[in-house]
């Protein structure tokens, strides 16, 4: 049931809260979670009946805007969307650069309507069904056994980048299971990234990135935690395997400022979450900065559902020349909103045939 509905002059907005469910719980170096709550953000258009549909996607322990107060942030926005003149004013709210998911929740809903309110909110070869995206497949931490089900698994779907989740089990083990995947497939096979979420300190990271490295590692994200500028700076300059930031991005929201980020850390990659940093136009901007740079970058969801998945997977497809992208947690939770994406050999698909479920109806 939504917990806000109002009407303005032209358009109405209205509000629903979705508690996603996960098919295990989902375990990094942070703890592990089995549900996440997500808010569905509607926009119509009083004299068509158009409407677009988007996703605040808030991650606990990450956005920094979550709190108890996260509801009435969303219910002070909409006000403020329903008073503006012109409805693509909304990058001009007051402070909404200090609240990324309302920020990216209320631009996917935006641009779903004045596309038509198809979902389509981008045009190119992935979203009209032609071509798909390259992802990695995505093992999380658990006991040894449990990982190895999932690489497996990963693999046997035709997936050839693996992302390892890694800082939650004891060292060694991960080292084991390293090892034990690269005895069976080298690295031409599969390409090997792991994430590990901040969990090494400053005084150790250098070591245990020469021990992975021997397992012939893509890169690592975020291996010590972000706001340590001078420390990470070192670690991107000294170590053995390529450093992909993270976190480091959330909070920045001033164009200098990430600028100035990446100058002193200057990174291998840098790692975009639209939910986390304030959606297209905040992801445009850091694109911009790292390819003049030299420094590399992907895309990631952030445990969206599959409104917010869709989004930036269609966005991500407007670039060209793709490495493999982070964009296959849509099948995470066992009550997400049935849509046309899919992973077919480890790429992301939308399948044209498949009708989207209603939000707001069930």
């Amino acid at each position: 049931m939504s917990f806000y509905i109002k009407s303005g002059i032209s358009f109405s907005v209205e509000i629903k809260k979705h508690i996603l469910k996960f098919n295990f719980p989902a375990k990094t170096s942070r703890g592990a979670i089995d549900e996440k709550v997500t808010y569905f953000f509607k926009i119509t258009d009083l004299k068509t009946g158009i409407f677009g549909v988007g996703e605040c996607s808030p991650l606990p322990g990450l956005s920094l805007e979550y709190d108890e107060s996260y509801e009435n942030k969303l219910i002070y926005y909409a006000d403020e969307l329903l008073a503006l003149e012109k409805l693509d004013d909304f990058y001009g709210l007051l402070a909404i650069e200090k609240y990324p998911s309302i920020l990216f929740g209320i631009e996917i809903a935006y641009y779903d309507l004045i596309k038509g309110g198809k979902k389509l909110l981008f045009d190119s070869p992935f979203s009209a069904g032609k071509e798909g995206i390259p992802i990695n497949g995505l093992v999380w931490m658990g006991d040894k056994s449990f990982m190895l089900k999932q690489m497996t698994e990963k693999l046997d779907k035709g997936f050839n980048c693996i992302k390892i989740k890694i800082g939650g089990i004891d060292f060694e083990d991960e080292c084991y299971l390293l090892k034990t995947l690269r005895q069976q497939f080298s690295e031409t096979d599969i390409t090997i990234r792991l994430d590990a979420n901040g969990a090494f300190q400053p005084e150790n990271a250098l070591n245990k990135l020469e021990t992975l490295s021997q397992f012939s590692i893509h890169s690592i994200e975020q291996p010590i935690k972000q706001g340590q500028w001078n420390e990470m700076a070192l670690i991107c300059e000294k170590s053995s395997i390529d450093i992909a930031l993270d976190e480091e991005l959330i909070g920045i929201s001033d164009k200098m400022e990430k600028v100035r980020m990446l100058e002193v850390i200057n990174p291998q990659y840098i790692i975009l979450k639209p939910s986390l940093i304030g959606g297209f136009k905040m992801s445009d901007e850091w694109i911009k900065a790292a390819e003049e740079k030299n420094i590399g970058w992907w895309i990631t969801s952030a445990l969206e559902a599959n409104v917010g998945l869709n989004a930036i997977a269609q966005y991500t497809a407007t670039y060209n020349d793709l490495i493999p992208q982070g964009l296959g947690t849509g099948q995470l939770y066992h009550n997400n909103i049935d849509s046309p994406l899919e992973i077919h050999d480890g790429k992301l698909v939308l399948d044209q045939s498949t009708v989207w479920q209603e939000v707001f109806t069930m």
